[in-house]
């Protein structure tokens, strides 16, 4: 499989076969435009406008937000509802998590998660071989509790997300406060913005990976 980042909390997860995903498709109101993309499906893990734009995904994509379960060629997706904030949703409404199984490898796509790390959540959401979590904070988990994410999950890929960078307009904070808490042997700054996967790839030991936007 093919995990191509486009920035924010944008995705491109693409199957052996050719079957591909979106995830959460962003506007330029984030600061910078979103990458031209085709796509089998979309997912959208809430609806706010750096997450939501569905209309940036050509292909005339399936798209998916509910919490339920889906099966497209090759691949299984299973969505999780989820908080955006520390308040059971009061603040910034839910968030669905969204599960893909593609190539016999599980990718787990965090969205906004806002809520506190929960035994009851960790359980729904395993297992997991790669795990897309958001860092940046305000509006997500920030980088102390996206290390405990990541701690309870124990994925073999990290790839963070939704953090700042040179051209985004948002109130979040950049990725190294998050990369600092882990030793920098583990942690991987790939010069571009495109892994590809396969079950032989995962060593059983967390790797954090970092793209570099389209």
């Amino acid at each position: 499989m093919i995990i191509e980042y486009l920035g924010h909390s944008c995705f491109k997860l693409t199957e052996s076969t050719g079957t591909s995903i979106v995830c959460d498709p962003y506007s330029e109101e984030v600061g910078y435009s979103m990458p031209k993309v085709r796509a089998d499906a979309v997912t959208v893990s809430h609806g706010h406008f750096d997450h939501d734009a569905v209309a940036n995904v050509e292909g005339n994509p399936v798209v998916i937000a509910k919490e339920s379960s889906y099966d497209l060629p090759g691949v299984e997706i299973t969505s999780i509802k989820s908080f955006h904030d520390e308040c059971r949703g009061k603040k910034r409404g839910e968030n669905i998590i969204f599960k893909f199984r593609m190539d016999g490898i599980d990718v787990c796509h965090l969205g906004d998660l806002g809520e506190a790390c929960s035994s009851e959540l960790i359980d729904t959401i395993l297992p997991v071989n790669v795990l897309l979590i958001p860092v940046g904070g305000t509006y997500t988990i920030d980088a102390e509790m996206a290390k405990e994410y990541v701690d309870r999950i124990m994925p073999d890929i990290v790839i963070p997300m939704h953090y700042r960078t040179k051209d985004c307009k948002l109130d979040v904070d950049k990725a190294d406060e998050f990369l600092e808490r882990f030793d920098s042997e583990c942690v991987e700054e790939i010069d571009g913005n495109k892994i590809e996967l396969s079950r032989s790839d995962l060593s059983g030991e967390t790797k954090i990976i970092v793209l570099r936007k389209a």
